[in-house]
């Protein structure tokens, strides 16, 4: 046990050392590496759980065979209201962040067609659905008074930390299911992607002579991606009685293409300037299984289980890819989420309800880091960057035959640490942190880690058209 924990050790430091900073960790798994789950506020109000049910444009989220189920043809808008709150912790002191943003969260529509010859293929069906949601996110840590440095012009104490994105990662789905004999339902789908993040790492320290703040921005940052991707997935459903399904899907990578602007500090041939690269990079295959329970018209159940089959994969041009690949290779597990979602109908009213769990894909590490008092030790972290999610759903809804209304709610919670103030100039790498405004470099082999609670309020509301 002993020398595994010497091995991790050895790897997270080797790879903090040189993968220039935190951000890339946590945009290719929360950015790159998952899908827009931004439904129709229905879909949303049962956690996403849909996978053995379907019946609309919703169901390319999950199972594209649930286009199949559909007997008619619908189209919907969805408006979500998406708060986000982030309280980090550091020192004793709490600085809170919170955003709201109203935006067009989904857009779906399905056009059934149904067989007319005797054949035992009843529907044929095709779907289009938009996904949309926010990348807004600070992290702003405060500072501390025993956590010191020395710099150019004297002695300073950390003043705080602040990791800010901005941006949007959106899914347009194109699918087919069908129909056989209402008893067996297939699908498949073509999904492209989309993303823009603005990422900033910035720390800032108080001098001791005369107060003043000054500002570092980490080498390689702030940096501008504006990416495109596209996977394909095929699903299947089965029913085993009139009130029993189940359902599996695949969907493949994603394939991105990452274009990148970023701005770099100190280059003994440029300076300080803007540098411009491209990645290309492959998300995990997933693979989802689910169930459903109809116990009549009026009430229906269902749970998905969704695993991440492969993993995180950049395609290498340098040393950072490398050691990206190696940091996922050896302390990145597989992702995998739970979600449980029912509904139940008193004449025309909907009354809707849903949880997932998402766990951490992220082991354990261990590293160097400041605690409260100024001291420098390893401590291991089971959340570092990173953690498990909980989601909590409700909704209600209203059909009026041809038109009907759909409101919900869901609440997301997750704790992590979040690992900053690090950076080193090798030979072959530089992640120190780089002041314009006093030509000052910071350089330093330990994090100062703060705690993160983070809370997602989200509505939805959603209006549609049954033809």
């Amino acid at each position: 046990m002993l020398k595994k924990s010497l091995v991790l050790m050895s790897i997270s430091a080797a790879f903090f050392a040189q993968a220039q900073d935190v951000s890339l960790i946590r945009n290719t798994v929360d950015v790159y590496s998952s899908n827009p789950m931004v439904g129709s506020a229905k879909f949303n109000a049962m956690a996403g759980a849909n996978g053995a049910l379907g019946g609309d444009a919703s169901s390319l989220l999950t199972n594209p065979a649930g286009l199949g189920v559909a007997i008619s043809g619908e189209v919907s808008a969805t408006l979500s209201i998406a708060g986000n709150k982030n309280s980090t912790s550091l020192g004793g002191s709490t600085i809170d962040y919170s955003k709201t943003r109203g935006d067009l969260g989904n857009v779906g529509g399905v056009i059934a067609f149904p067989l007319m010859s005797k054949s035992a293929w009843k529907f044929i069906n095709i779907g289009v659905n938009f996904s949309n949601q926010s990348l807004d996110n600070v992290v702003e840590s405060p500072g501390n008074v025993n956590i010191k440095a020395t710099l150019p012009d004297g002695i300073a104490t950390l003043s705080g930390h602040q990791y800010s994105r901005a941006g949007n990662l959106s899914k347009m789905s194109f699918g087919v299911g069908a129909n056989y004999n209402h008893s067996l339902y297939i699908g498949a789908g073509l999904n492209f992607f989309n993303a823009s993040v603005d990422q900033y790492d910035q720390l800032a320290f108080q001098m001791a002579k005369n107060n003043n703040i000054d500002v570092f921005n980490k080498q390689d940052s702030p940096y501008w991606e504006r990416a495109s991707g596209f996977s394909a997935s095929v699903g299947v459903i089965g029913k085993l009685s009139p009130n029993f399904r189940l359902g599996a899907s695949l969907e493949t990578p994603t394939f991105w293409s990452i274009d990148r602007d970023f701005s770099f500090y100190n280059n003994p041939n440029y300076g300080n300037g803007v540098g411009t690269e491209n990645r290309k990079f492959t998300s995990p295959l997933k693979a989802t299984v689910s169930a459903a329970f109809v116990a009549s018209k009026n009430f229906s159940l269902n749970v998905d289980y969704t695993l991440g089959l492969t993993k995180p994969d950049y395609k290498v041009y340098s040393i950072i890819e490398r050691d990206l690949n190696s940091f996922f290779k050896d302390n990145y597990k597989n992702m995998s989420e739970v979600r449980v979602g029912a509904e139940y109908r008193v004449q025309q009213l909907r009354l809707r309800g849903g949880y997932s769990y998402l766990s951490n894909p992220v082991d354990a590490l261990t590293i160097t880091r400041f605690d409260n008092a100024g001291n420098i030790g390893d401590q291991s972290y089971s959340n570092l960057m990173l953690s498990d999610r909980n989601l909590v759903s409700f909704g209600i809804g209203y059909d009026f035959k041809s038109f009907y209304i759909d409101a919900s709610y869901q609440n997301i919670t997750s704790k992590y640490n979040s690992p900053s103030m690090r950076g080193l100039i090798g030979n072959d790498y530089d992640s120190a942190y780089y002041s314009t405004n006093s030509n000052s470099i910071y350089e330093n082999d330990a994090y100062a880690v703060s705690s993160v609670k983070n809370s997602k309020n989200n509505f939805f509301l959603t209006l549609g058209w049954k033809f």
